[in-house]
C-alpha cells in the first residue's frame, strides 16, 4: 500500500525515542523483508492498529510503499484491545541462551538492550551518589521492588545460588 494512504493512529499508547527510533529505521533499511513477514495492521479506514512506530520509521527510511494487513469487522472495543495486546510483551528473554548462542554485538545492533556487567564495575557510579548503609564494616546495597518484582528477582537469583547474595556473586563471576 502507498505509505501516504496509511493513517497513523493518534491514540497510539506506545512511543519510541531517539536511539531506539534510529535503530528501528536502520533495521528497516538493513532488512526490509521483515516488513513482509510482519506487516503494518490497519483497519477498514487505513488507520494503523499495529505498527505505528514501524510506519513512522518507514517514512523516515524513505519508503513509498509498505506491506499491510487489513483487519476487518472489528468493533471499536476490539480495535482498542488489539492496539494494546499487539504491544504487550508476554515472553521473557532466555539470557543464558542469548549469552551462549548469540553474538552480543549483533543483538545490540538489532535493538536488544543488553546490560553489560563488567567485573570492574564501580557500584557508586552505577547506582548513583547515595552512600550505602554500613553495618559492622560491611556495606549494604538496598534495591526497592514491588512484592511481585521482588519474588521474580529472588526466584531468578536462587537459580544461580543458594542465597540471593551467592547468586549475585556467581553471576558477577566473583
Amino acid at each position: 500500500m502507498l505509505i501516504n494512504e496509511i493513517k497513523p493512529n493518534p491514540n497510539n499508547p506506545r512511543i519510541i525515542k531517539d536511539v531506539k527510533f534510529k535503530q528501528l529505521v536502520k533495521s528497516i533499511q538493513d532488512f526490509p523483508q521483515m516488513l513482509e513477514l510482519r506487516p503494518i495492521v490497519i483497519d477498514e479506514n487505513n488507520m494503523v492498529l499495529g505498527g505505528n512506530m514501524r510506519l513512522k520509521a518507514c517514512i523516515e527510511a524513505g519508503l513509498k510503499d509498505v506491506p499491510v494487513k487489513q483487519a476487518k469487522d472489528l468493533t471499536e472495543e476490539q480495535k482498542k484491545e488489539f492496539i494494546v495486546k499487539d504491544n504487550v510483551g508476554y515472553g521473557e528473554w532466555d539470557w543464558d541462551d542469548l549469552a551462549n548462542n548469540w553474538d552480543a554485538q549483533e543483538l545490540t545492533d538489532w535493538g536488544l538492550d543488553i546490560t553489560n556487567f563488567d567485573s570492574n564495575i564501580n557500584l557508586d557510579e552505577f547506582f548513583g551518589e547515595a552512600e550505602p548503609e554500613s553495618i559492622d564494616g560491611k556495606k549494604k546495597l538496598i534495591l526497592e521492588y514491588t512484592e511481585e518484582e521482588y519474588n521474580l528477582v529472588k526466584d531468578e537469583l536462587l537459580k544461580h545460588g543458594k542465597t540471593p547474595e551467592a547468586a549475585v556473586f556467581n553471576l558477577l563471576g566473583l
